[in-house]
């Protein structure tokens, strides 16, 4: 597979500057909702990589949300170095809680549009997360695992540790690290750690500073800005 460590940087979320946290836990009370988020980020980075070769990405996605289902879409701009242009994800997932824990099981279907004939970029990745909140401070950890990764008939698996804590309603500071495991070697680990803030009750700004154990042009340490609107 050409380029897999660059393939292995990919995310879902109009919070891929803030990928540590899981998704909550909905009410079973709670009646259906569909929520919607776009964004713009001046480097779209995932697991230590830029997705956009270090260029400004633009975001976006839909979500619906029913009892403790939760389903949805996403996509953002990307920039492989060939004719790929986007990232186009489709994910579902059960969300629930276990005493003071908050568990979350979900599946995504990582697709990419445009991609050069034969590269077979699309793949499924299985996720399983538990987190805990006591007052201010979430901690949670995470495993994914895919099957197929980016169709090179191999499977990887990624590992993360993750943490926020609320300052109050505007203000937040967040941080994960992570390990990523694929049957090709290459095993790298990445983290991150960011400031989140709520400009108004729908915007919000989130700046993040990356870095992984691979030294490359599109891995080392850099800050990535993201503005995002939900609504």
């Amino acid at each position: 597979m050409k380029n897999l460590l660059l393939r292995a940087a990919s995310s879902l979320a109009v919070l891929s500057a803030c990928a540590v946290m899981a998704a909550p836990a909905y009410a079973q009370d709670e009646a259906p909702s569909v929520s919607y988020n776009v964004a713009v980020t001046n480097d779209y980075v995932w697991r230590g990589y830029s997705q956009s070769d270090e260029n400004v990405a633009f975001q976006g996605g839909i979500d619906f949300a029913a009892g403790n289902f939760y389903a949805g879409t996403w996509a953002s701009t990307v920039d492989f170095g060939d004719d790929t242009d986007a990232e186009w994800d489709f994910y579902a997932g059960v969300t629930g809680t276990a005493g003071v824990i908050d568990w979350d099981v979900a599946v995504t279907f990582y697709t990419y549009v445009n991609a050069p004939s034969g590269a077979d970029y699309n793949f499924v990745e299985f996720k399983a997360a538990a987190s805990h909140t006591i007052d201010k401070m979430t901690l949670g950890a995470a495993i994914h695992y895919s099957p197929d990764f980016y169709g090179a008939d191999e499977t990887a698996t990624y590992v993360e540790v993750y943490g926020e804590y609320a300052f109050n309603d505007r203000f937040s500071l967040s941080g994960g690290l992570g390990r990523q495991t694929l049957d090709v070697g290459d095993d790298y680990n990445n983290w991150n750690l960011g400031l989140g803030v709520n400009l108004t009750e729908i915007v919000s700004l989130d700046v993040r500073y990356w870095d992984a154990s691979v030294d490359g042009p599109l891995s080392d340490a850099r800050l990535a800005a993201t503005l995002g609107v939900a609504f």
